[in-house]
This record gives structure tokens, C-alpha cells and sequence, in this order.
């Protein structure tokens, strides 16, 4: 049979097309984890085209403006944030991906829920030329997340409640009676109880917390924020779960609350991961490098955080924190968070 010469030459322009088609597809797409030099050029020209960042964050409202304004100034890029406490946003990420509905392209959690997250394959490994200057704990070898900063865990004072010589110099000083009725703790700190009291020997941590309890009591509320602002208030004098920058700002506006810290100071990275269906990887990957440059590690100790690059001034240098592991915190939540309830929140009034 004789094949018109027509069909021939369409079939042979498809092929073409195809072939064409897919070397255009191989030179716009390019792994998170590339790493050669003319990396920078690339991810920016690939972002340009994506047309927008998602941002899910538990970060606190008063500051992500600031974060998220210079980024896009400096890239056109327009960021979605939605901003919730941390569980809600694990669970926002959990279920849009049980939904097949990928929105997020970048999350911003404390170091349990983004281990949460890895563990349901939820996020994608990445490089920045940035993880190099980091301190160790806030980097991981799978390259899934990094921590932008430490969530440092610090004890906070009414400063017209309290003065500096009266203040407690070990957590076995809270057994004074002068801090009978004046004790605030988060509700949710099992991260933190794990650590003071490992740090004393497990059993005579747990019990001198107990004690600390039934002589002087506690108040126990939800939230860091909302002690803190407790605090400030007088309601609760002294705080002994509160985020180093929440007073260290207020304490720079002239509000009547300061910072000690007893030893040991506990520590938890706060996380920056990227999707594993992220819609705009290339936008989330500069993200990424945005908030682990110096640029904006210098911006995040002006607003009172613990950075984690190594080339900026860390304003707390004098601080040895102790970094929680998130995977032990996790694989033993129920024991901690029972310790916890019968040994602080929920301890029996005498």
C-alpha cells in the first residue's frame, strides 16, 4: 500500500512537537534540592511565572506583616497567609491533603507539628544555600524543614509586682512562700516539663514540681500569649512559660513586665517547610531563602526572636538553651502530657 505523503508529515510534525514539548518541560521544572551555582537565576525565573505564594503559619499576627512585606517588595510575589494556632494549622494541612486539594505551599510550625507533617510524607525535601549558617539544631539532615528561630522558653515578671533581688534564682526557689498565689503556666507545655524535669533526675523533677503546686498553686491558662499579657496585666505576677519575645517587646514599649531565666532554659524550633503538592514551589523555595537570610534574621532579633543564622548578632548569646526533640516529645506524649495534668494543670487543691 502506498501511504499519502500528507499523514507522513503530520505524524512526523507531532513527533516533533512532542520531543519539543518535553525538553521545554525538562528546562522549567527543577528539583528543591538543586544546588549549583546559577541556582538563584532559576528559581527566580521560575517563580516569576507561578503567579503567587500560600502560607500557613502559626506565627504570631502582630509580626507577619512585617516578615511577609519585605518579600514581596522585593520579589513581586503576592503572599496568601492564613495564621492560626499550631494544631489548627496541622490539622488545616493534614486535611487538605486527605481532600486532594493542595492549596499550601509553605508551612510555619513549631518543631512537633512540622515532624507530624514529615511523618505523613506531607512535606518535600529542599536546599538553601542559607542551612549552611545555621546552628545545629535548626537544621536536619533530611532537609525536610529548617528552623527560622527558637521558640526560647523564659520566666516573666510584673516588674511593679516583683523586684530583681526577689526574684527566683531555681526553680527549687519557687517552694518560698513569698510566691504563694503569684505562679502563671501554660496549659500546653508538656515540651518544656519534659525537659526541666529530665534535666533533674525524671522522678525528683516531677516531684518538686508537685510540690511547688501544692504549697504555692498555679495558674494555669491556655495559651503563651495569653499568660504573658496576664502577666502585664498583674493578674498572674509572674509567668513561668512564656516566649522570650513576647517580653522583650513589651518591655522595650514601657510596659511593667521583664524576663529571667532558670536553668534550664528550654528551647524548640519554630519550622519552615515546603508542601509536597505545592502549587508554587519555586515562589515557596525563595521564601525559604528570604527567611534564612541574614536580611531577615537581622529582622527577627529587632522583633525579640532567638535567630539561627550564625551571621547575625544573637541579642540572647549568653543563653544556653536546651532544644527539645520533637521525636521524643511525640513518641511519648501521652506519658508526658498525663505527668503533666496530675502534677500541675490538674493537681489537686489542697
Amino acid at each position: 500500500m502506498k501511504f499519502s505523503p500528507k499523514p507522513r508529515n503530520l505524524s512526523l510534525s507531532l513527533c516533533m512537537g512532542a520531543l519539543l514539548h518535553c525538553a521545554a518541560f525538562a528546562q522549567t521544572t527543577l528539583p528543591l534540592t538543586y544546588d549549583k551555582a546559577d541556582r538563584a537565576e532559576k528559581i527566580t525565573a521560575l517563580a516569576k511565572s507561578e503567579g503567587g505564594l500560600t502560607v500557613y503559619t502559626a506565627s504570631r499576627p502582630q509580626d507577619l506583616a512585617a516578615l511577609l512585606a519585605p518579600f514581596e517588595a522585593k520579589t513581586g510575589i503576592k503572599v496568601k497567609a492564613w495564621r492560626s494556632g499550631s494544631d489548627n494549622v496541622l490539622q488545616r494541612v493534614v486535611r487538605e491533603a486527605n481532600s486532594k486539594h493542595a492549596d499550601v505551599d509553605v508551612v510555619m510550625t513549631p518543631a512537633g507539628e512540622m515532624l507530624a507533617m514529615s511523618r505523613e510524607h506531607l512535606l518535600q525535601p529542599v536546599y538553601s544555600p542559607y542551612q549552611k549558617d545555621l546552628i545545629p539544631s535548626a537544621v536536619v539532615a533530611h532537609q525536610l524543614w529548617s528552623s527560622m528561630f527558637m521558640n526560647v522558653v523564659v520566666q516573666s515578671y510584673n516588674t511593679q509586682a516583683f523586684k530583681k533581688d526577689a526574684l527566683p534564682k531555681s526553680f527549687n526557689d519557687l517552694l518560698d512562700p513569698r510566691f504563694k498565689g503569684n505562679l502563671g503556666i501554660e496549659s500546653k507545655a508538656e515540651e518544656w516539663f519534659a525537659k526541666v524535669t529530665q534535666s533533674m533526675g525524671e522522678e525528683k523533677g516531677v516531684a518538686l514540681f508537685r510540690e511547688i503546686g501544692q504549697k504555692n498553686g498555679y495558674s494555669t491558662r491556655l495559651g503563651v500569649s495569653l499568660l504573658h499579657n496576664l502577666v502585664i496585666a498583674g493578674e498572674v505576677p509572674m509567668g513561668l512559660t512564656v516566649y522570650i519575645d513576647l517580653p522583650e517587646k513589651d518591655k522595650k514599649a514601657g510596659k511593667p513586665v521583664d524576663w529571667f531565666a532558670l536553668d534550664p532554659v528550654v528551647a524548640q524550633g519554630f519550622n519552615i517547610g515546603v508542601a509536597s503538592k505545592s502549587p508554587h514551589p519555586y515562589s515557596a523555595l525563595l521564601f525559604y531563602d528570604y527567611l534564612l537570610s541574614p536580611e531577615t534574621q537581622k529582622l527577627l532579633t529587632t522583633l525579640g526572636y532567638y535567630p539561627t543564622s550564625t551571621k547575625v548578632t544573637n541579642p540572647y548569646s549568653d543563653l544556653k538553651i536546651n532544644v527539645v526533640d520533637p521525636t521524643y516529645i511525640i513518641d511519648n506524649y501521652a506519658k508526658w502530657t498525663k505527668l503533666y495534668e496530675q502534677n500541675v494543670t490538674k493537681l489537686p487543691k489542697n
